[in-house]
């Protein structure tokens, strides 16, 4: 019984779907959740996935590999060495070419080599340190650029959907209107030009909204291009265009910049290198003393032994087995002024690394003083823009009930009406204007 219950249950569901279907009805499907972005999700995603960032970490893992085989080349090296050499024969023991000793040679023997002065020599190592030291700055240089973008992009989003939101306020003012127009056309009181004006008024905000919208799937397509692995631009964003932070005193923004800034950092570390520069082109004026140790075989025959020496018959075999060593000292006398040209080259790229350092510190206090200045325009202003709103909307007021009561045109309407709009997307860029800024002091001073 209880199996037969279940089997008329699921025919019921059946018939109850394909009914479903007959009328044009589909079952509903589980709607997609868009994810929700706030700005520090934003600024994590793009650190995590923003490929200047990761081109700027594989630029510090190659400075490191620099850095390990500057390391390496000051210790002893092991090689193995494995030749053969044949000789035409020509009935003499060393074959046609005499300084081959022989017509079969064989050579398998472990070379180690040591630059002896290159333990105590350190300009290049120092220089590899230096260089990943740059390597490392320039990862924040590229995340502060990254951070930048991103607020952009971000707030782009948001002012935009407050545009929207005050277009779609507008398109019902325009309604309105309109049906005030029609109303009073029936009446005898207001001339069919009018209800024409406000059906024109009302089709440009209209098209204002379809842009408006355009306008935010591209900041979104902008934005969704940096914060997912895979593209996407179905998101929101939080809007906290109304959580307004204090503007930092000059001196305390000036002092944050100079003590956090990356490009500074970089700039002092590309001078360090090229100080190191300099060191190892003056080494070039020093002797070299190369030490090579080689073990294993250098003979006629590969074998550790030859039984029957030619060179010496009474001997029961010869040792092919052993080792050599050697020292080579170079010193280096004369190269028509190349070494001198190297060390100048390198002290000029030190004065322009300094030239640079210069530049960029200058650079900074500039642009930290120009993003105080706007901040604290941009936030001056924010009152007057939402005086200069309500001011528009009480205007607005005013002119429908002039107009209703015949004491003012549908022009002085529209007019009123864009007025109004304006001052909203005012409003809200001054908004906008005042947090982009005020983030980019933020980045600047190394808060954000």
């Amino acid at each position: 019984m209880a199996v037969m219950n279940r089997r008329i249950v699921a025919m019921c569901a059946v018939l109850v779907a394909l009914t479903g279907v007959v009328r044009g009805q589909t079952a509903p499907v589980a709607a997609t959740v868009s994810p929700v972005i706030t700005l520090p999700d934003a600024l994590a995603r793009a650190r995590q996935y923003g490929g200047q960032i990761q081109s700027a970490n594989f630029a510090v893992l190659q400075a490191r590999q620099d850095t390990v085989q500057a390391r390496a080349a000051r210790l002893p090296s092991v090689n193995a060495f494995n030749q053969f050499i044949y000789t035409e024969g020509n009935g003499t023991p060393s074959g046609v070419f005499v300084a081959n000793d022989g017509v079969h040679v064989y050579n398998e023997q472990a070379v180690v080599h040591q630059e002896a002065f290159a333990l105590v020599r350190r300009g290049e190592l120092d220089r590899a340190l230096a260089a990943e030291a740059v390597a490392r700055a320039k990862v924040d240089v590229a995340a502060r650029g990254l951070t930048q973008t991103v607020v952009q992009n971000y707030y782009a989003i948001a002012v935009a959907q407050r545009k929207f939101a005050n277009g779609q306020t507008s398109v019902r003012e325009a309604q309105r209107f309109l049906e005030i127009t029609q109303q009073l056309e029936k009446g005898g009181e207001a001339a069919h030009s009018d209800v024409i004006r406000a059906q024109i008024d009302l089709q440009q905000r209209q098209r204002d909204l379809q842009e408006v919208q355009l306008t935010i799937g591209k900041a979104k397509i902008a934005l969704g291009v940096l914060i997912f692995p895979n593209f996407s631009s179905e998101f929101s964003v939080v809007d906290d265009l109304q959580q307004l932070a204090l503007v930092p005193p000059m001196a305390e923004a000036q002092s944050q910049a100079a003590a956090s800034s990356p490009d500074l950092a970089a700039a002092r570390a590309s001078i360090g290198a090229a100080g190191y520069d300099i060191s190892v082109a003056r080494y070039a004026y020093i002797p070299s003393l190369a030490l090579d140790f080689f073990y294993g075989i250098n003979a006629n025959q590969f074998a550790f032994r030859t039984q029957h020496p030619a060179a010496d018959p009474e001997l029961a075999y010869r040792q092919n087995l052993g080792y050599s060593a050697q020292a080579t000292l170079n010193v280096p006398v004369w190269n028509w002024g190349a070494t001198r040209s190297k060390i100048r080259q390198a002290e000029l790229k030190r004065d322009q690394a300094q030239l640079d350092l210069t530049l960029a510190q200058r650079t900074l206090q500039s642009n930290v003083a120009s993003a105080q200045a706007e901040a604290t325009l941009a936030q001056a202003q924010l009152e007057s823009l939402r005086s200069s709103v309500d001011l528009a909307v009480e205007s607005l007021r005013l002119t429908v009930l002039r107009y209703q009561a015949g004491e003012a045109t549908a022009f002085e309407v529209v007019d009123s009406q864009n007025t109004v709009n304006l001052a909203r997307n005012a409003y809200d860029d001054g908004l906008a204007r005042y947090r982009v800024v005020l983030a980019n002091l933020q980045i600047l001073t190394g808060t954000l």
